[in-house]
């Protein structure tokens, strides 16, 4: 399978000193300190190593635990991988991008009614496209997702 979302040498020359050790060395970035846990504005987050898309602002809510967190991954996205977590002295799921197998969070079972599921992300692992620059930065095909309904 060839896909165009890849973790390169050039991609993890750029992280920052907080991404690598997120995304590559499976950290934690501190609640409420984070870029994205309280950001309000439409658009896309993606993988910060691979660029592939992994969540929707539309999914995004304020769950308080001071973390971006999703009710669900990008809807037609295989772009999210769960395994078993049992550090710390828990059982968890983890949550990790397909392709580049970054470190993005964890998910659990507290989410809003509709799925349940809260995916608690660390934004250090995370890339925002805003709705107008989805088009330049190569995302236009999920575009439709932030237009209105049509109306009768």
């Amino acid at each position: 399978m060839t896909t165009k979302y890849k973790k390169t040498a050039d991609a993890l020359d750029r992280l920052t000193p907080e991404q690598r050790r997120v995304t590559q060395q499976n950290g934690t970035e501190r609640p409420f300190q984070n870029q994205f846990w309280d950001a309000k504005e439409p658009g896309l987050y993606v993988d910060v190593v691979s660029g592939e898309p992994l969540f929707s602002s539309l999914d995004k809510f304020d769950s308080g635990c001071g973390w971006p967190s999703f009710s669900r991954p990008l809807a037609g996205s295989d772009n999210i991988a769960e395994l078993k977590d049992s550090s710390h002295g828990m059982i968890r799921t983890e949550v990790r991008s397909r392709h580049a197998d970054s470190h993005l969070g964890h998910l659990f079972p507290d989410g809003p009614p509709e799925t349940g599921m809260r995916y608690c992300i660390n934004s250090a692992a995370l890339r925002f496209i805003p709705v107008a620059e989805l088009e330049a930065q190569g995302y236009g095909e999920y575009a439709h997702l932030f237009e209105p309904p049509a109306t009768p």
